[in-house]
């Protein structure tokens, strides 16, 4: 009797053991906050264990790979971003990790100017690489396939914050913002592209015109409405925006006559029309403005010289003539001359 005693506590200890092992909590995110979990696409089971004491708290490792091994996850590795918003047991663990289910990145970009900046601000989310995505970017077939040109591929990004998984490939990211770019453009926004008698990268490229030219939203339809005149008089844009476009330095404050001369398609002042592309990835609030745009006879416009942000609008030249003195005036007064 004692034997079987005896036998029933051991077997009980041991059962006791196993079960901590799988299911008492040993993962845990450093300093209590959530941790993040990254698994690269390609890593092997030592990779991923080796990787694990840079991300997390493991307080038995030996356990943690006892029950690795028990649930055959070195033959289940699935790559992806696993979030650890708590305490968590290895039987826990690792079943998020050998079932693939990871958390989505909320993918965010905006105040974008360039293919560069838009390439390495989705990269720094994402698995691959800035390169990778510029690289593609700048593919002609990549362009063909869009049915964009390596002027209008910044179109199909339209700023704001989409669900994606970290380990998205380059094709798979282009493909979803194809998607979105179609869902964006709804009927209703079609229609009223039609009735501008513009297309969609029309819009963007007038819309990114208007989008550096002011941030207040408020003001965007009536700015949109000044060059919708321009286009229709017809009057040259004369956008000092394409100007800085063109010339490639971000860190002007003051558009000078010696920078009107600069030959680009971009520069609105020696071409006619829209420039042949967006000069930033426009926000959604400027894309609306030029759809919705104020109508209005203004033909003109300069910053307010009180520097909230804001502009004067004028209907004649002599009109806006005065408004840009009084804003230059006030430019000098703050030494602002570049």
């Amino acid at each position: 009797m004692l034997a079987v005693v005896v036998v029933l506590l051991l077997a009980g200890l041991k059962m006791g053991s196993l079960y901590k092992r799988a299911y008492a909590p040993n993962i845990y995110p450093k300093n209590n906050e959530a941790a993040v979990v990254y698994i690269r696409t390609g890593w092997n089971y030592s990779q991923v264990m080796n990787a694990l004491d840079g991300m997390v708290t493991i307080e038995n490792r030996k356990s943690l790979e006892w029950v690795a091994q028990k649930k055959n996850y070195p033959a289940h590795i699935y790559p992806g971003r696993y979030v650890i918003d708590g305490r968590m047991s290895n039987n826990e663990f690792i079943n998020m990790l050998r079932s693939g289910r990871q958390t989505p990145v909320k993918l965010t970009f905006n105040n974008i100017r360039t293919l560069e900046q838009l390439s390495e601000r989705i990269a720094g989310q994402m698995e691959f690489s800035s390169k990778e995505l510029l690289k593609a970017l700048r593919d002609k077939s990549t362009q063909e396939k869009y049915g964009f040109t390596p002027y209008t591929i910044n179109c199909m990004f339209i700023p704001n914050t989409y669900e994606v998984y970290w380990n998205m490939s380059v094709e798979g990211l282009l493909d979803r913002m194809h998607r979105e770019y179609q869902s964006f453009w709804n009927k209703r926004r079609m229609h009223k592209a039609d009735k501008l008698d513009m297309t969609p990268e029309e819009v963007i490229t007038l819309a990114s015109i208007v989008n550096e030219e002011t941030k207040k939203n408020d003001e965007k339809a009536r700015v949109a409405g000044v060059y919708i005149n321009r286009l229709r008089e017809p009057m040259r844009l004369q956008a000092d925006p394409t100007v800085i476009y063109a010339l490639g330095d971000f860190s002007i404050k003051r558009v000078l006559r010696k920078h009107y001369q600069i030959s680009s398609p971009f520069n609105t002042y020696r071409v006619d029309g829209l420039p042949p592309g967006p000069i930033c990835f426009p926000d959604i609030a400027s894309i609306d403005a030029v759809l919705n745009y104020e109508k209005h006879s203004y033909l003109y416009f300069c910053a307010s010289p009180d520097f909230s942000g804001y502009h004067v609008f004028a209907r004649n030249l002599s009109e806006h003539n005065r408004n840009a003195a009084a804003y230059r005036n006030e430019l000098n007064k703050r030494r602002i001359y570049r």
